[in-house]
């Protein structure tokens, strides 16, 4: 049984960055690609960003690009999530999901796992 969890949320200003982490356990070393999504109040759950199973491909929503970075240890089943210069408009529930495949480059889905969230705000 995979167990997937994030840490990390909290309450910031914007400008502001914050660092999320996620961890997998009961993993038995297997290969995989791992994401983050958030879901904005009111709003359907969204991509932000996925890293292959060995961190050396990554791929951003649009909306992140430049200001997010999604990185892991090599094939370890941790990874981060640094925001930076964050808006308002980031502020989410955020969502670690984890998909087994050997594949070379991330995709924004399908995820398999999924953790159970963790809040962010970003007051203006």
């Amino acid at each position: 049984q995979v167990v997937v969890h994030e840490s990390g949320g909290g309450l910031v200003q914007t400008g502001d960055s914050l660092r999320l982490s996620c961890e997998l356990s009961g993993h038995h070393s297997s290969p995989y690609q791992m994401a983050w999504f958030r879901q904005p109040p009111g709003k359907e759950r969204e991509f932000v960003a996925a890293i292959n199973w060995i961190g050396t491909s990554t791929i951003y929503a649009d909306s992140v690009k430049g200001r997010f970075t999604i990185s892991r240890d090599g094939a370890k089943v941790s990874m981060a999530l640094q925001m930076d210069n964050l808006e308002p408009e980031d502020t989410a529930v955020y969502y670690c999901a984890a998909h087994l495949t050997f594949a070379q480059t991330p995709t924004s889905g399908p995820y398999d796992y999924w953790g159970q969230g963790t809040q962010v705000t970003v007051a203006s």
